[in-house]
């Protein structure tokens, strides 16, 4: 069933939006860094053109993925359905980070609800799309999505994501550099 897409098409398209549910995954060039994986949701995934896709980047207890991208661009999305039909898509691709005030920022944040978690966007100009059958992956049942995240994020308030930022989206595992000071 594996097949190699030349971009990613209106049916692509539909089926990728249909996922609550995708994992990015990053690595640092160096040899003794730490590989990344985190899983995204809520609606903040877009598909900005046929080669090209973007996230919300909301506020997390790390900042592997920024910090790998900003050191090396590499990136893998991988998208799997968890219903009755079987898929896994993967988008490899060359990404970039945008923060607060940029034009490519502005532009992705505004097709998302508001999220007082936003960080930044991730903009990936993707080089390889391909699918693979899922058989591996359990059926299961979207039941909702979490509120946590922005719960978390109003409570603390406007000072207290900046002083969370700050501790916590300076640096990644690895001590690459993260978040810059200006939006932490």
């Amino acid at each position: 069933m594996a097949k190699i897409f030349d971009s990613i098409d209106e049916k692509l398209k539909t089926w990728i939006e249909e996922q609550p549910m995708w994992f990015v995954a990053t690595a640092p060039l160096g040899a003794d860094g730490h590989v990344n994986m985190s899983p995204r949701g809520h609606d903040s995934f877009s598909i900005l053109a046929p080669h090209r896709v973007a996230w919300v980047d909301y506020t997390g207890s790390g900042v592997e993925t920024i910090s790998h991208i900003r050191e090396n661009g590499r990136v893998c999305l991988m998208f799997n359905s968890f219903g009755s039909r079987p898929r896994i898509v993967r988008l490899h691709g060359r990404g970039s980070v945008y923060l607060p005030g940029e034009p490519s920022f502005e532009e992705v944040v505004a097709l998302h609800p508001d999220h007082p978690s936003t960080r930044a966007v991730i903009v990936v100009d993707v080089t390889r799309v391909s699918d693979s059958c899922g058989w591996g992956v359990p059926v299961m049942e979207m039941t909702g999505e979490r509120e946590l995240l922005r719960l978390q994020a109003e409570q603390k308030g406007v000072d207290g994501m900046s002083a969370y930022r700050q501790e916590r989206n300076a640096k990644s595992i690895d001590g690459l550099p993260g978040l810059p000071s200006k939006i932490s």
